[in-house]
């Protein structure tokens, strides 16, 4: 942080320091860039609104260092992760879909890390770790914006130290707005959210039992749902596998309830099946909504994560998709601050996301009304014929419902940035192809096409593909013979003033995976451009992927 008494600078100003916010900070600083990253909290987490860390939020996680003290997060990695429908926990079973413990699950083919279970109060601390380890990155929490206004050369935002109550005003190149749901930077822009709305005003409830477990007949799970004659109302959630709890009271969307500690403790009793002791640690009253912000920046302002997109958490893809907007800022933001960028490489942030935010907030909707509209009965607890129908059909419905939910790899890995102006696109792709692999949730297709994630492969020295992808551009050579390109590929980069680094690989289960023998793959992991030769079109390639010229697109494809 530089600049005199009246004016502190930085290049990047990012407001909101949630896991989005610290991913996006630590990956600036990891890039070289200076930021200041502020909050107006102090970084506690009394009420852990994620708990899952997705497969591709870890694969960048291996790229910054974390998968280690990820996996030794205090979270028991030896506790069960079945996903349990019942009654009552001292009630009856309806359906179970079994699921390994995070010690026992093992990386799927795809990809050489698998998703992990670490709250956000767990969670939150690696990354803000992480992001103080950058020598560029300065966090000041108790810290809020009250306004800002940019020109065309930057952004004066004027913060105030809640503490001293001191203003003072930072200059800065962008602004990135990870302040949550109540965006103050979303709102101070003007823009707009659009979607289905409110869908529930839930309410969450940590709670401590020692011996939660031992107090009914059922096998151990993760998530613990509850289903009564008037359907789904509740869910009780091992936050750590031990000794805390969050059960969640669904409610609606039409009526809004300020459930007292009785009350509360009432519902925990339902769904036990019985009185028992627990101590309640935190409350947080909340309301789950679809909607996507109509645009994600207005000029050197910029929006990610909640601020951008509100999602029901049925999916665990809320904060995963928020640190996937980090990811893809964060490398333009860099290219804009070195100087190589074109006008279209930081446009093609809304472009890039934005459907990303549509696909998820359809999906994790869709798993709700699943769980909310299963066929249910008065006769649902009753220990009779019409009962036992009843919890069959529940049961069955709720096991092959939510089965999409579960096994979502697609979801994590199958999002294909279908329109971007720095992609290249070739013609011949069916659009009903397209879209019907875009919507599959759960069977993800690795491809190199041109949008995609770059496929992972095992290499012969133990890395992974994904493990050479990360600071700047990377052009695969999967030919069988050398020829003078990479020295041409390396001079033509220079030129542009683009990181660029050309990997020669003889491998014929990558060119298997890859398909084609070169692949220029982005900062971001995402293919730019595929071909079977490239010394003809080298120029336009490198200008499209940097944003200095339009990309030759296929059909646009309206998902």
């Amino acid at each position: 942080m530089t600049g005199n008494r009246n004016i502190q600078e930085c290049e990047v100003l990012v407001v909101g320091a949630g896991p989005v916010g610290l991913a996006l900070a630590g990956d600036l600083g990891w890039r070289g860039r200076r930021c200041l990253l502020i909050d107006r909290g102090d970084g506690a987490i009394f009420q852990p609104k994620m708990d899952l860390v997705g497969i591709r939020t870890m694969e960048f996680c291996r790229r910054w260092g974390l998968v280690e003290e990820v996996e030794a997060c205090p979270y028991n990695r030896d506790y069960p992760q079945d996903n349990v429908f019942l009654t009552a926990l001292t009630g009856y079973e309806l359906g179970r879909q079994p699921m390994p413990s995070m010690r026992a699950e093992q990386p799927p083919v795809a990809s050489p890390q698998k998703r992990e279970r670490c709250p956000q109060n767990m969670f939150d601390p690696i990354l803000r770790g992480f992001a103080e380890r950058q020598k560029g990155v300065e966090l000041r929490y108790h810290h809020e914006l009250r306004s800002f206004e940019q020109d065309r050369d930057g952004v004066n935002a004027v913060l105030v130290d809640l503490k001293t109550a001191r203003e003072f005003v930072v200059r800065s190149r962008y602004l990135v707005g990870c302040d949550g749901g109540h965006s103050t930077v979303r709102e101070r822009l003007g823009i707009a959210m659009h979607g289905k709305g409110v869908l529930t005003h839930t309410t969450n409830v940590i709670f401590r039992c020692d011996n939660f477990n031992e107090l009914h007949d059922k096998a151990p799970g993760y998530r613990y749902m509850f289903v009564g004659p008037e359907g789904t109302y509740g869910t009780i959630v091992a936050i750590n596998g031990r000794a805390h709890w969050r059960m969640s009271i669904i409610g609606s969307a039409e009526q809004r309830h300020r459930y007292d500690d009785a009350e509360i403790k009432a519902f925990a009793q339902r769904m036990m099946g019985k009185p028992f002791d627990l101590e309640i640690l935190s409350v947080l009253r909340w309301t789950r909504s679809e909607l996507v912000a109509e645009r994600y920046h207005d000029g050197r302002v910029f929006l990610a994560g909640d601020a951008c997109h509100l999602t029901s958490p049925t999916g665990g893809l809320g904060m995963n998709t928020g640190i996937g907007d980090a990811v893809d800022l964060s490398w333009k933001l860099a290219a804009a601050l070195e100087g190589w960028a074109g006008p279209a490489l930081l446009s093609s942030y809304d472009l890039e996301r934005k459907p990303v935010a549509e696909r998820i907030t359809r999906f994790s909707t869709g798993n709700l009304q699943i769980m909310k509209q299963v066929p249910t009965s008065p006769d649902i607890a009753e220990d009779s014929a019409a009962g036992a129908a009843a919890r069959c059909k529940v049961g069955e419905a709720l096991v092959a419902g939510l089965k999409r939910e579960w096994f979502s790899l697609n979801m994590h890995l199958g999002n294909r940035y279908m329109d971007s102006p720095i992609c290249i696109y070739p013609g011949g792709e069916s659009r009903e192809a397209i879209v019907a692999e875009y919507e599959d949730a759960v069977n993800y297709r690795p491809t190199s096409r041109p949008g995609c994630r770059a496929p992972h492969v095992w290499l012969a020295d133990g890395r992974s593909t994904l493990d050479l992808f990360g600071r700047g551009f990377v052009l695969l050579d999967l030919g069988t013979t050398t020829d003078d390109a990479q020295m041409v590929v390396e001079q033509t980069a220079r030129e542009f003033g683009v990181p660029l680094e050309v990997v020669h690989l003889l491998d014929p289960a990558l060119r298997l995976a890859y398909e084609m023998r070169y692949i220029l793959v982005r900062p971001d992991g995402h293919v730019a451009w595929r071909g079977d030769s490239i010394a003809d079109e080298l120029r336009s390639i490198l200008s499209v992927a940097t944003g200095n010229l339009k990309g030759t697109s296929h059909e646009t494809v309206s998902l």
